[in-house]
């Protein structure tokens, strides 16, 4: 794509929101980078530096001015950020790609499934896509109930479907339809992604 894409603030439920990322972020970064898995399936640096923080936040600034995407903080009620979710542009007009992740210390209060669900419906709604999809690693129950739960529907199994260093893992493929080919075109409020 050859066009800037501009991320907005989203309302997400329970009183989470969605924002583009900044410079503030690097305590965020700092703590999914000691976390052990989200720096193997995403860009998060580890170990953590400052100048390798900031690499990573000016990449995802990066992603939405080459229209790659759309990366978002996701900032609980009391205004911390806990976590990351992204909608990814593919070359098919109506499909992208969600991806999200949240902190150890902000999880277990639904602060995935408000971003998830508040990326798929700000995505059907406001972009017109007309599916997306997301992969999961089938040992990870937490994002499996996450993705059923946001009304995701699992399509099966993809052997050897997600690279991670220098191998490849398992996942299960999910998609998301919207309007009359099987989803709700109204996935809840709106809101935005990253990732």
């Amino acid at each position: 794509m050859d066009r800037d894409l501009q991320v907005p603030e989203l309302a997400a439920e329970r009183g989470f929101t969605l924002r583009p990322w900044r410079l503030s972020d690097l305590p965020l970064v700092r703590e999914a980078s000691e976390d052990p898995y989200i720096p193997t399936i995403t860009t998060v640096p580890t170990p953590y530096s400052d100048p390798a923080g900031v690499a990573f936040v000016e990449r995802q600034w990066g992603r939405a001015a080459v229209g790659t995407g759309y990366p978002f903080v996701l900032v609980d009620p009391d205004g911390r950020p806990v976590g990351n979710a992204g909608l990814w542009t593919r070359p098919d007009p109506g499909l992208a790609s969600v991806g999200y992740w949240v902190v150890a210390s902000a999880r277990g209060r639904g602060a995935a499934l408000s971003a998830l669900r508040a990326v798929a419906g700000w995505a059907l709604r406001d972009l017109g896509l007309t599916r997306l999809e997301l992969q999961v690693e089938p040992w990870n129950t937490a994002s499996v109930r996450t993705a059923e739960r946001a009304g995701f529907r699992r399509e099966g199994l993809l052997r050897d479907g997600l690279r991670i260093g220098t191998g490849t893992r398992d996942v299960l493929r999910y998609a998301y339809p919207g309007g009359e080919d099987g989803g709700e075109k109204d996935a809840g409020p709106a809101r935005t992604p990253g990732r």
